[in-house]
């Protein structure tokens, strides 16, 4: 006696659902300008004074970034 097989066909999904949550992409937003405004602030500006070229590079995204 042979086994039966299975020949019912499902229907194959139209559409994928890749949605992501809000926090998904605010979080490592939120991070990352946290980490630059660090980098940037003014104390970071002075602790480079030894280093001309780093610190024109941190006065120069700080008055980038500054409204």
């Amino acid at each position: 006696m042979s086994a039966r097989t299975d020949t019912s066909t499902r229907p194959m999904p139209t559409r994928v659902d890749t949605r992501l949550p809000w926090w998904a992409l605010a979080l490592p937003v939120a991070a990352f300008v946290a980490l630059l405004l660090l980098i940037a602030g003014p104390g970071g500006a002075q602790a480079t004074a030894d280093d001309p070229g780093v610190g024109r590079v941190l006065v120069h995204l700080q008055q980038t970034l500054a409204p």
